[in-house]
């Protein structure tokens, strides 16, 4: 049963990522697979981050420097994934549309969850 929350989870926050890319000007994902493979890659360098720096410099942290590290998270991860394209600018938005999201549908990634 844990592994079908842990799918649910990703297929959740692949919507979501295809919600922001509807809203945010600059952030284009070319479809849902790549939403899926993009929801992936951002929560395995949220973990990387997280293990390197701390909790509170995570995109799962709260304030400016979680807002950033998100950002750039979302930045690099457009090197990885085909099929998405993000500016700098797109990266920031995305970041801010993901946050206030996240305020009324909490997604944790099965990194996080454990914990």
């Amino acid at each position: 049963m844990r592994f079908l929350g842990h799918v649910v989870r990703f297929i959740v926050a692949a919507i979501m990522l295809m919600v922001v890319s509807w809203i945010v000007p600059q952030f284009t994902v070319g479809g849902f697979w790549s939403a899926l493979v993009l929801a992936l890659v951002i929560a395995l360098l949220g973990w990387v981050v997280e293990g390197i720096f701390g909790k509170k410099a995570t995109p799962f942290g709260r304030g400016i420097v979680g807002f950033l590290v998100s950002a750039l998270v979302i930045w690099i991860a457009q090197f990885i994934v085909s099929g998405v394209s993000v500016t700098v600018l797109g990266a920031l938005l995305a970041a801010l549309v993901i946050g206030i999201i996240d305020l009324f549908l909490p997604v944790s990634t099965p990194f996080e969850a454990g914990k």
